[in-house]
């Protein structure tokens, strides 16, 4: 069993950054792929990148590629989003997970979640 804490949400303007930090617990992340989705209102579960359980892969939905980087610590068993430049269209809750596979865009290969973490950018 992996758990997973998202933490850095929060609001920002337009054109501004955050990082968002996912940290794990019960088992260590480098045996999973680390994904990050997000959520607005009204919407689908979106894709917004990946992470290979060594860190050398990564792989990002065309809205985020170039602004978006998700990196991971293995001795703080924790992978960061960092976002930066952000829009107005970014705004939403994310979510990371986790998963045996490398490189799944679906949300259905991901066996483990946190809880989600809010952010919202300011026009």
């Amino acid at each position: 069993q992996v758990r997973l804490v998202e933490s850095g949400g929060g609001l920002v303007q337009a054109g501004g950054s955050l990082r968002l930090s996912c940290a794990a617990s019960g088992r260590t992340l480098n045996d999973y792929g680390m994904g990050w989705f997000r959520q607005a209102p009204g919407k689908e579960r979106e894709f917004v990148g990946v992470v290979s359980g060594a860190g050398t892969n990564t792989y990002y939905s065309d809205s985020v590629k170039g602004r978006f980087t998700i990196s991971r610590d293995s001795a703080k068993n924790t992978v960061y989003l960092q976002m930066n430049s952000l829009k107005p269209e970014d705004s939403a809750v994310y979510y990371c997970a986790a998963s045996r596979v490398y490189g799944l865009a679906s949300a259905l290969g991901y066996d483990f979640w946190g809880q989600g973490t809010q952010v919202t950018v300011s026009s």
